[in-house]
């Protein structure tokens, strides 16, 4: 039905203005006795595609929420339609109210309208743990209006309900949105990658499907809807599939000839881009004490290449050790400023060999390894690498550091965030000859090295809390956890190596890699 639809509209437009005009008149006294039709363009190939997620948006005005409620007592029996702030959930209630021209069946203290046999629910989730409220509780529409305002740990939880028991009811889950504007909604470019990722190694079309099942607890594109064989699965697995499909304000009429183009025009520069532009590389507006400028990653992850520089060895590797609970195990090595692709895994390792096992296959040139210690998971991985003969390193974040930045001027309340800012310093372009540090693309790791935020205190620099950083993000940043280890301690645990060599050791198979990442190891 979606590729019959979208040869029609394309023969609609290919039509002279005159005819095309006649043609919309036509279809709009065919559909005068409908509750609500979805306009011709983007709307409608939302409104049609057989995705089970469609990412629906890009530039304001383009008609997102009204493709919501327009879906929700058209197509479906029980609809959710979410904002993250309750408030702004019960601001859809009067749009509907427009669209069908009455409030009978409108329930204001359960946020619930009936109509007829079809139930569209509204509701908020402001907090990371609101999401509880949703459980067990079927919808076979699921909407995130303004999808990039919530947590990728929300999204994921409630869509576990996108079910229902009736024969042959369609379920779907759609997510409306702007390009996102603050660290917390990168997820959304990771999620839909294929589309909105420009470093993505296999780009999709607006409107094609993709299918997506989950492997080794990590999201992984197949062939097709399945179902599929998925080792340590005791049924074969269907997939689901996604989609994006971008809109703009000019094919919204209702907006279109009113003067909101001029409002959009009039936002600041990054706003502008994000609302107006609908542009998903440049919509994010870094925090007053965002450690790390996304500019900076963003160029580092522009300057990757496949393979690493000729003739340097394997730096260093560090290991996030996954304790359970949705982290993921994440190994990040590196070739001087070069990072290669990061390792990660949904696992659960209670006695480290399975950490120790992942890292003996992948490291290469005797480098050191990095074990994160944070909460006292990695003990067992320190104990299973050692005994594996391997030089591991343990880092505990917490503990004080003598260390100072780069300029001197201030010191850490303690070594995480002595590696962070470390991290930062690598990425400075200002510095002499540039930045040699190079990142693989990864939209998570983006948004991971984005969401460290930090205050100047009396006894120097300190980080947000883990938890409460875990809770804005919506997720533990595992895999910029690992690569500021692999940075700042790797270049530690090289120093300390090659001292020993130049006092009769055997010393290390590896180097700095770079001059300019010398001048910013730690010291």
């Amino acid at each position: 039905m979606a590729g019959a639809l979208d040869e029609l509209l394309e023969r609609v437009r290919a039509l002279p203005d005159e005819e095309r005009k006649k043609v919309s008149d036509d279809a709009k006294r065919a559909t005068a006795d409908q509750i609500w039709v979805p306009n011709v363009g983007p709307q409608s190939e939302a409104y049609f595609s057989l995705a089970d997620e469609t990412f629906y948006g890009g530039q304001a005005g383009g008609g997102k929420t009204d493709l919501a409620i327009g879906l929700s007592i058209t197509e479906h029996r029980r609809a959710l339609i979410l904002r993250r702030i309750n408030k702004d959930a019960v601001k859809l209630v009067e749009r509907l109210a427009e669209i069908i021209g009455h409030r009978n069946g409108y329930n204001g203290q359960l946020q619930r309208w009936k109509l007829g046999y079809r139930l569209v629910e509204f509701g908020g989730c402001e907090q990371e743990d609101d999401k509880q409220r949703y459980k067990g509780d079927p919808h076979d529409l699921i909407v995130f209006d303004e999808g990039s305002d919530f947590l990728e740990s929300q999204f994921r939880f409630i869509i576990g309900w996108n079910r229902s028991a009736v024969p042959g009811q369609r379920c779907r889950v759609l997510v409306t949105s702007n390009p996102p504007t603050t660290s917390a909604g990168l997820w959304v470019i990771k999620y839909w990658a294929a589309w909105l990722d420009p470093l993505h190694p296999n780009p999709a079309l607006p409107g094609e499907l993709r299918w997506y099942t989950t492997i080794g607890g990590v999201d992984t594109e197949v062939d097709g809807p399945g179902p599929h064989m998925i080792e340590g699965e005791r049924e074969p697995i269907m997939a689901r599939s996604r989609t994006y499909i971008p809109a703009a304000l000019a094919d919204n009429p209702d907006l279109a000839r009113t003067n909101y183009a001029s409002v959009l025009a009039s936002l600041p520069d990054e706003l502008r881009r994000a609302y107006r532009d609908g542009d998903f590389s440049v919509g994010q507006k870094d925090g007053d004490w965002q450690v790390i400028p996304t500019g900076w990653i963003e160029a580092a992850q522009q300057r990757w290449i496949d393979t690493p520089p000729r003739g340097l060895g394997m730096t260093a590797m560090a290991v996030d050790v996954a304790p359970g609970g949705g982290d993921q195990r994440v190994i990040s090595a590196r070739y001087g400023g070069w990072f290669a692709r990061l390792i990660a895994e949904k696992v659960v390792d209670k006695n480290g060999r399975g950490t120790a096992l992942e890292v003996v296959k992948h490291r290469r040139d005797r480098c050191p390894v990095i074990v994160d210690m944070g909460g006292g998971w990695g003990g067992n991985a320190l104990i299973a690498l050692g005994e594996n003969g391997i030089n591991v390193i343990a880092f505990n974040g917490v503990e004080a550091t003598a260390g100072r930045t780069i300029d001197g001027k201030m010191g850490f309340r303690n070594k995480r965030a002595e590696a962070v800012w470390r991290f930062r310093e690598a990425l400075d372009p200002d510095q002499e000859g540039g930045s040699a540090v190079c990142l693989p693309p990864d939209a998570e790791l983006k948004a991971d090295l984005a969401s460290y935020v930090w205050q100047n205190t009396t006894g120097g620099i300190l980080l947000e809390d883990k938890e409460h950083q875990k809770k804005r993000l919506g997720r533990s940043p595992d895999k910029g956890d690992a690569v500021v280890m692999c940075l700042a301690e790797g270049d530690r645990a090289v120093e300390r190596e090659l001292r020993r060599g130049r006092n009769g050791g055997r010393g290390p198979q590896v180097n700095l890699g770079h001059s300019k990442l010398k001048q910013g190891r730690l010291r």
